[in-house]
């Protein structure tokens, strides 16, 4: 069975679910989803204080089981994006040279755009070649906020 949990934020409402005891989805929630039945267990509540913690400067990285549904080259490539370092930052390009598929810039753009677990996951700290905001599932002001909040605690 798939819980849900909606958490007031200052990036706006997000909605954490879980699912068989793995968080599944975090995402900003948009006005016509905050009726999801909120159904908190003590994961959701665990995810909600680490989201609240990270938020607030304090946490740097997660504690939480995560099981991400998406294509075998997504999970590389999210998997990848766990390993940039808090309050750092890496372009697509990186990424596809770091997972060993030096062309698929596009392709890690594109899987990073599927991202379900937006924050736990930090597709936020991928950056345009050029070092440019570009692209983020939660907009791109969220993403320059995300950032600007990780530069400040660093």
């Amino acid at each position: 069975m798939k819980n849900t949990a909606i958490v007031q934020t200052f990036l706006g409402p997000v909605i954490i679910s879980e699912q068989d005891g793995f968080i599944t989805e975090l995402f900003f929630a948009e006005d016509t989803q905050l009726n999801a039945v909120n159904r908190i267990t003590p994961l959701l509540k665990e995810a909600e204080k680490q989201l609240l913690e990270y938020l607030s400067g304090i946490r740097k990285t997660f504690d939480l089981k995560i099981a991400p549904q998406g294509t075998e080259f997504q999970k590389t490539v999210w998997s990848t994006l766990h390993r940039i370092p808090y309050g750092e930052t890496r372009s697509y390009k990186q990424v596809a040279e770091i997972i060993g598929r030096p062309e698929a810039s596009r392709a890690v753009g594109m899987a990073n755009s599927k991202n379900p677990i937006l924050i736990l996951t930090p597709c936020h700290r991928i950056l345009g070649t050029d070092g440019k905001l570009v692209g983020y599932a939660g907009g791109l002001e969220r993403k320059k906020r995300l950032l600007e909040l990780e530069k400040n605690y660093v």
